[in-house]
């Protein structure tokens, strides 16, 4: 009796092991690359894989923690192999032909699908107040130095410009001889769109080192559809009569840091006084007869000195002051993005040796790193753990390691899930600050100055009373 009680246990134990780390794998790509979303999607009628194939082998590769590129694919086509029966493309040049070609029509698909499942997983997190915020931002992404990204990405004729500083007067004949400038190593510059409640990509923008991000900022308007009550949080960097004009043309709302490079006006209009009141009403546009932007202006101390928002939200009701700080404070952790994209998951420099191969190599690292924030908060989020405490280095790791054990049979169906919802940072208090000691005490990052508010002048006010009558 007590023989044939040990062979049922044995069975029930055998049988608890039904499945693999390939299994766990598939189950988190599934949640997102589903091919219904591609249905609309024209390819080549030489094509032979179909769009979900593609997209889990690039997802896969660069999800791999492989040193080279090449043996990121060898890794990414084994595993898909083994989790859909087949492979997309059976080479890595045959990859990056297809990523080339086909990334700018599934990116959008993928983005929409992402949107979609933040919304349902987020909960209380995917609005703040009335607000849907997201953060904008650029920064740039080192390539190698090769003939194609010095072509494709490199400023030209840098430090050589009408505006270049000159050193004619300076005193030290040695450094007055060297050149301005080094040239500048090719770079990438990504403008990215950053969900401040989730703290996960949104989507984004990709251009040589020179680029503006206030263009890059207005294309991603015209491109993309984006939720009622929008509210864009920027830096001092996303000002402007006509970005705000676009802004406030699509239905949504900002909330700007503003600087000494804005020119604000008041008592332009003859409504009552409001001391928070402001206009923004450029020459250019006065002479265009383009009616002027009437604005909020709000102050608040930060680390460094008072800082200014404007935003085109009049109601103090919809939008408090408190509110407006609390956001735009929020808004600093798209810096942290950009930390976890360069060094967490190393890709402060690409290796791709080809402009447009570097191009769709950027473009898959920030979707797979953006998959696999929003798979690990999603579960943390079950728990009750808030997504700032979520760690994409840990998360990061559980992928990874899963990739590199993917034949081992695991007990647990679950316990990928479970992993990742214990991928949340420590909860201990720093006791010291963070400096090193050797760093001295000094200013390193620079701080918006107060923007120039300027009272309206009589002509001002009758050109803008003569627009309203007009209209």
């Amino acid at each position: 009796m007590a023989r044939k009680r040990k062979r049922v246990n044995q069975g029930k134990r055998n049988a608890v092991v039904s499945s693999t780390k390939t299994d766990l794998l598939r189950q988190a790509l599934s949640w997102i690359v589903d091919e219904r979303i591609f249905t609309q999607l024209a390819l080549h009628g030489n094509t032979s894989w179909i769009a979900s194939q593609l997209v889990v082998l690039a997802v896969l590769w660069v999800w791999s923690d492989k040193s080279t590129l090449t043996g990121a694919f060898g890794q990414a086509k084994e595993l898909s192999m083994s989790i859909l029966g087949n492979v997309a493309v059976t080479t890595y040049q045959g990859l990056m032909n297809a990523l080339v070609t086909c990334t700018g029509k599934l990116l959008p698909l993928i983005w929409k699908r992402l949107h979609v499942f933040m919304e349902k997983a987020g909960g209380t997190y995917w609005r703040i107040g009335r607000w849907l915020p997201l953060a904008v931002d650029g920064t740039r992404v080192t390539t190698p130095r090769t003939k194609s990204n010095e072509l494709a990405f490199s400023a030209k004729n840098y430090g050589k410009g009408k505006m270049a500083r000159s050193r004619k007067k300076w005193k030290n004949k040695e450094a007055r001889s060297k050149k301005l400038s080094a040239p500048v190593k090719p770079q990438i510059w990504l403008t990215l769109l950053w969900h401040m409640g989730l703290k996960v990509p949104w989507s984004w923008k990709t251009g040589p080192s020179n680029s503006s991000e206030r263009s890059h900022f207005s294309e991603l308007l015209d491109m993309t559809i984006f939720p009622e009550n929008t509210l864009f949080c920027g830096d001092a960097g996303f000002v402007g009569y006509d970005l705000w004009t676009t802004i406030i043309a699509h239905g949504h709302s900002f909330l700007i840091r503003v600087g000494g490079n804005v020119r604000l006006l008041r008592d332009l209009g003859f409504t009552r006084r409001r001391n928070d009141l402001v206009y923004l009403w450029p020459n250019e546009a006065s002479r265009k007869k383009e009616l002027p932007l009437v604005l909020r202006l709000m102050e608040f101390q930060g680390p460094r000195g008072t800082v200014y928002l404007a935003t085109n939200v009049m109601s103090e009701k919809a939008l408090s002051h408190r509110e407006a700080s609390q956001l735009y404070r929020l808004r600093w952790g798209v810096e942290l993005q950009f930390r976890s994209y360069k060094q967490t998951f190393g890709r402060s420099k690409l290796r791709s040796r080809t402009a447009e191969h570097a191009i769709a190599e950027l473009d898959w690292s920030l979707l797979g790193l953006g998959m696999i924030q929003l798979y690990a908060v999603k579960e943390q989020i079950r728990v009750g753990s808030p997504p700032e405490q979520s760690s994409v280095s840990l998360a990061l790791s559980v992928i990874q390691d899963a990739m590199r054990s993917w034949r081992k049979d695991v007990c647990n169906p679950r316990e990928l899930l479970q992993r990742l919802r214990c991928a949340i940072k420590d909860d201990y208090k720093r006791k010291a600050s963070k400096h090193a000691r050797y760093r001295p005490n000094y200013k390193d990052a620079p701080s918006a100055t107060k923007p120039k508010i300027v009272q309206a002048t009589k002509q001002q006010k009758k050109a803008y009373q003569a627009l309203t009558t007009a209209g």
